[in-house]
């Protein structure tokens, strides 16, 4: 079944007001934020996991890009803590858990195919530059190529900004808060727009701080 499968429509959610579902594996949850039901099962959401729980050895033919948002995660290529950026491109293959327990934001199969560039960042360690076109907005690069622009910005507190989301854009509030299109963003609060779309946002008292993927959306994978 689809959940909001049509990127031609704007989309907010808090994800922290969605319920948790049961995975295939015990111990592992789930809050599904868009989801494609196809052969690649094209997928955004957040996933807990129990302490002790894991998921059986695999591949992803599609590549996988996480974030943790809380706990530890662990896999065959370390142990990642709270604001850890993972990407795993197709082809990559590791045995996921978590001994103590986590919650990770998670995008599957949405990576283009030839694509084989690994990335383990700390955010919490990432240095970050002013944007001189924007007042009030600092910016922590995660990665670049034709396809797509993801990284974390820092916006200012009472501080109005505006984004170019032409090649549409996702948004993950990691904390703070902001206002767009009458919606209260706040944290782990989840934002899609589609192409051509023009933001204009406000923060507020504590500013906010903001994972962006920019530019995907012209010609989404497996959507």
């Amino acid at each position: 079944m689809d959940v909001n499968g049509d990127f031609s429509k704007r989309v907010m959610l808090h994800s922290d007001s969605i319920e948790w579902e049961d995975s295939p594996m015990q111990g592992v949850d789930r809050r599904r934020l868009d989801r494609i039901d196809n052969k690649a099962d094209r997928v955004t959401t957040i996933v807990r996991y129990a302490p002790e729980s894991s998921f059986s050895p695999h591949t992803h033919t599609g590549g996988e890009e996480f974030i943790v948002l809380e706990g530890v995660f662990e896999d065959d290529y370390g142990n990642w803590p709270t604001g850890s950026y993972i990407r795993n491109p197709p082809t990559s293959k590791h045995k996921p858990g978590s001994k103590d327990g986590c919650v990770i934001f998670v995008k599957l199969s949405q990576f283009q195919q030839d694509d084989r560039t690994f990335i383990h960042a700390d955010i919490n360690k990432l240095g970050s530059v002013s944007d001189a076109e924007r007042h009030g907005v600092k910016v922590s690069p995660l990665f670049k190529d034709e396809h797509e622009d993801v990284r974390i910005e820092y916006w200012q507190a009472n501080t109005k900004i505006e984004i170019d989301a032409s090649g549409g854009a996702e948004f993950l509030v990691l904390d703070g808060g902001f206002t767009e299109s009458d919606d209260d963003l706040r944290k782990e609060s989840w934002l899609r727009v589609p192409v051509n779309t023009t933001l204009k946002v406000k923060t507020g008292n504590e500013g906010a701080k903001v994972w962006i993927k920019s530019g995907h959306l012209l010609s989404p994978v497996n959507a």
